[in-house]
């Protein structure tokens, strides 16, 4: 399985009162952990945006496990957990500097064309993407 890692430095701007961090920051972690996986494995999400498409995000699920703090270092694991014709789902781990989970998560995608927004499939535009993306799957 091929895993993605991204280390980041958590900013007192991403913590509410308490120092601990603001739910909706992981949401960005998790984007961060995408466009790094993605070009970990040679591609590029803007050069996809270039040619017209676009990958909204169609359902997200995050579990929370335990609270990360300013200061902190959270590292964002990212994986492909399937791809099908029209939707890939990435798989997530957040963790502590230790190893213990903060926050696990999915995020549920499609690609369109900017232009009308009518789903394509991945293997129609970038077909070396499509069959790496199909490669790295946790679950064929």
């Amino acid at each position: 399985m091929f895993v993605s890692e991204k280390n980041i430095e958590i900013r007192y701007a991403e913590t509410d009162q308490m120092g601990v961090v603001y739910h909706a920051n992981y949401l960005v972690w998790m984007e961060i952990g995408r466009t790094q996986l993605i070009s970990e494995i040679g591609f590029n999400y803007a050069g996809l945006e270039e040619q017209g498409y676009i990958s909204p995000v169609l359902d997200i699920s995050i579990q929370y496990k335990k609270s990360m703090r300013y200061g902190q270092i959270a590292t964002v694991r990212t994986w492909v957990k399937s791809h099908t014709k029209l939707r890939t789902t990435y798989g997530y781990e957040i963790l502590h500097e230790d190893g213990s989970i903060a926050a696990t998560a999915t995020s549920l995608h499609t690609l369109i064309k900017k232009d009308n927004f009518r789903p394509v499939s991945l293997s129609k535009v970038d077909p070396v993407w499509d069959a790496k993306y199909t490669e790295i799957a946790l679950e064929k």
